[in-house]
C-alpha cells in the first residue's frame, strides 16, 4: 500500500497562491509537512497562507517576491529557511504562459522568461542544494510543460526555457543521486487554473468557459481537461518516500496528450 505522508518535512514552493502551486501546498499540508509559499502578490499570498492553515497541522508560511529577480530568490531562501527550520522539498513552480511567433519574441521577452522559469529555479536550487546533501535527503521538482519534449508552432519562448528545465532536471539528479537528493520535473499538459480562466476572459468570442475548456479537452486522448488537484498528486509522490527510486525523469501528467514519452 503507498502511503504519501510528508510528517514535519519542509517545502517551499513558489508559484503557489493559485492553481497548481497551491494544490500541491494543499496536499503537503494534509500530509503533514510544514510550507513556505511563494508569489509575488502579498494580498493573495495572504488569502492562500489562511486557507492552507486550515488545512493540516502543520506550520505555514507566505514569503511575497518575485522569483525572476537573483536578490528576491535569495531572500525568499532565507526567510523559508529561518522560518521552517530547513528547506528540505523545493517545488519550482513559478512561470507564465509566454507563447507566440518565433519573429515577434523581442530579446526582453526571451530574458524575461529565462529569468522567470529558468534562472529562478538554478538560483533556489543553488541554494538548496548543499543542506539537501548535508542531510542525505531532499527534492527537487520542477514542473515544465510538455513544450519541453514537444515543441509547437508558435511556442516561442517558452518551449525553449522549458526544455532548459528538463536539461537542468537532468544534471541535478545525476549530481544528487548519491546523496539521496532526487531531482524529477512533472510536465503540464491542458490543467484546469485560472490561467485559462484568464485566457477565456481574454478571447472574448461569446463562448461560455465551459465551452472554451470543452474544445481544449478535444486535444486530450483522455477527453477532459486535467485539475491543478490531479497534477499536484503526482507532486506528492515524487516528494514523499513513495518515490524514493524516481530521479533524473520527466514526467508527462497532460492525459496522453504529449506524443513524446
Amino acid at each position: 500500500m503507498i502511503e504519501m505522508r510528508m510528517d514535519q518535512r519542509c517545502a517551499l514552493i513558489t508559484g503557489a497562491s493559485k492553481g497548481i502551486g497551491f494544490a500541491a501546498a494543499t496536499n503537503f499540508m494534509k500530509a503533514g509537512a510544514n510550507v513556505a509559499i511563494v508569489a509575488r502578490r502579498p494580498d493573495v499570498l495572504e488569502e492562500a497562507r489562511a486557507a492552507l492553515s486550515r488545512e493540516g497541522k502543520g506550520k505555514v508560511v507566505g514569503i511575497a517576491g518575485d522569483v525572476s529577480k537573483a536578490e528576491d530568490c535569495a531572500r525568499i531562501f532565507a526567510v523559508a529557511e529561518k522560518e521552517l527550520g530547513k528547506v528540505e522539498v523545493l517545488i519550482n513552480n513559478a512561470g507564465t504562459h509566454a507563447n507566440g511567433p518565433f519573429e515577434a519574441a523581442t530579446d526582453e521577452i526571451w530574458q524575461a522568461d529565462f529569468d522567470l522559469k529558468l534562472f529562478a529555479a538554478i538560483r533556489l536550487s543553488r541554494a538548496a542544494f548543499p543542506g539537501m546533501k548535508a542531510r542525505k535527503w531532499g527534492r527537487i521538482i520542477n514542473v515544465l510543460n510538455s513544450g519541453a519534449k514537444w515543441p509547437r508552432h508558435g511556442s516561442a519562448p517558452t518551449s525553449v526555457t522549458r526544455a532548459a528545465g528538463m536539461a537542468l532536471t537532468k544534471v541535478l539528479s545525476n549530481e544528487g543521486a548519491a546523496h539521496n537528493v532526487l531531482v524529477n520535473a512533472v510536465l503540464v499538459g491542458l490543467i484546469q487554473t485560472d490561467q485559462w480562466v484568464r485566457g477565456h476572459a481574454k478571447e472574448n468570442k461569446g463562448r461560455t468557459l465551459e465551452e472554451f475548456l470543452g474544445e481544449m479537452a478535444t486535444r486530450v486522448p483522455l477527453g477532459r481537461i486535467g485539475t491543478a488537484e490531479e497534477f499536484a498528486n503526482m507532486i506528492l509522490f515524487l516528494a514523499s518516500d513513495a518515490g524514493s527510486y524516481v530521479t533524473g525523469t520527466a514526467i508527462n501528467v497532460d492525459g496522453g496528450m504529449c506524443p513524446v514519452v
